[in-house]
């Protein structure tokens, strides 16, 4: 596969590099054939500086490493897409992604809401804010919140049956809200009901298959 990529006249190709966990896109960097293998071998990202003329190991110094999850090339085979699991920020400037600076600030994207939810509430679990709801929560303890989660889903019956659109919705984003909060008391992350769902999901394209 890796004959098939295509690099320019100087013999970099462009690396995106996304979040595996949120799918937010980290950084845009380049790397030449060594860089590829580099990072094949070592599963960190590496790449080439253009302006030292020279290979750089993300994190190297800051610590900030990019544990490679899978990489994968666009259909014309010149640019990469890497998804990591990053140790820290990924751009220089502390910032979580190096596209921070959006132009128009009233076109919001909501893909990785739940990521920042999740880490809004370990903020509150971390530094509680008196007055805060998910601090009351982290004060009354994972009976309070059962309870909560329980409310909720019988309220998304109500509502469903009542086939009451606005209703679901409401308490639907309600009850993910709990559940994240009683996730983040059990230890229990995304990651992991990802790869529940994950398993689940291939061991079906499996069994379809037989």
């Amino acid at each position: 596969m890796l004959n098939k990529l295509k690099y320019d006249d100087n013999g970099l190709i462009p690396a995106i590099v996304q979040d595996e966990t949120s799918g937010k896109v980290l950084m845009l960097a380049y790397m030449n054939e060594e860089a590829l293998k580099k990072t094949i071998e070592t599963n960190e990202t590496w790449f080439y500086s253009r302006s030292r003329q020279e290979l750089w190991n993300k994190g190297a110094t800051s610590g900030n490493k990019q544990q490679v999850k899978q990489i994968a090339f666009d259909c014309d085979q010149d640019a990469i897409l890497i998804t990591v699991v990053p140790a820290g920020p990924a751009c220089h400037t502390g910032e979580e992604s190096c596209f921070f600076n959006v132009l128009d600030e009233e076109k919001q994207t909501t893909h990785d809401v739940i990521h920042r939810i999740v880490q809004v509430i370990e903020n509150r679990r971390q530094h509680p804010v008196e007055g805060a709801y998910t601090t009351y929560l982290f004060n009354e303890g994972i009976d309070k919140v059962l309870k909560k989660v329980g409310e909720e889903a019988s309220e998304i019956i109500i509502g469903a049956k009542n086939n009451d659109k606005e209703e679901i919705k409401w308490e639907v984003a309600d009850l993910i809200y709990h559940t994240l909060v009683l996730l983040n008391i059990t230890g229990v992350t995304i990651s992991d009901i990802k790869q529940v769902l994950y398993e689940r999901h291939m061991q079906k394209k499996e069994d379809a298959n037989e």
